[in-house]
């Protein structure tokens, strides 16, 4: 990591530290360990500054699984500015993904991508870029926990397709995740 990225990240962990992310229990840890964890994943995937922001505010606003903490959608514009456009859009995408339609779309595999976005109760489109980065940021925080939680079967059959059609670093990871189910 650069020092600029460096910078940026101690920035943004002082951020989300501010909004007592450090005290809110997640997965045998805090919700800011993880946070930090899926950032330094997806760095390690290869990803760059902007979808590894993305993953690090990937459930600000809380999932459809995650409530222990959900940062008011009217907030959107400030992490708009701390993380910028792109990003925050991809984090809040992940927060508005409704499971069953998003795993619909990784089965069907091929664009027109859309999903149902949770908080607005409408279909959205997707361009195929976020499509499959949101499959990047899916499946990174998943397996990130996934040793933790031992939840092994939860989207299992979505998190494999995730992970073959995104192949190189993230098949791998997902290899190398699984394999510890039977350890």
């Amino acid at each position: 990591m650069s020092e600029k990225d460096e910078a940026g990240f101690r920035d943004l962990i002082d951020y989300l530290k501010g909004l007592d992310t450090d005290q809110v229990e997640h997965t045998d840890g805090t919700f800011l360990a993880h946070l930090a964890s899926v950032y330094r994943d997806m760095k390690a995937w290869g990803a760059d500054e902007e979808l590894s922001r993305a993953a690090l505010f990937h459930s600000i606003y809380g999932t459809e699984l995650f409530q222990k903490f959900k940062l008011s959608l009217d907030r959107r514009g400030e992490v708009r500015d701390l993380i910028g456009e792109r990003a925050e859009r991809l984090a809040y995408l992940n927060c508005a993904i409704h499971y069953d339609s998003f795993d619909r779309e990784v089965e069907r595999g091929e664009a027109p991508f859309g999903m149902l976005d949770r908080f607005a109760d409408k279909e959205v489109d997707l361009t195929p870029e976020d499509f499959e980065d949101l499959c990047r940021i899916q499946l990174c925080d998943r397996l990130e926990q996934l040793p933790r939680s031992k939840h092994w079967d939860f989207r299992r059959e979505s998190y494999r397709r995730m992970a073959d059609r995104l192949g190189g670093v993230a098949a791998e990871a997902y290899e190398k995740v699984w394999a510890l189910e039977t350890a």
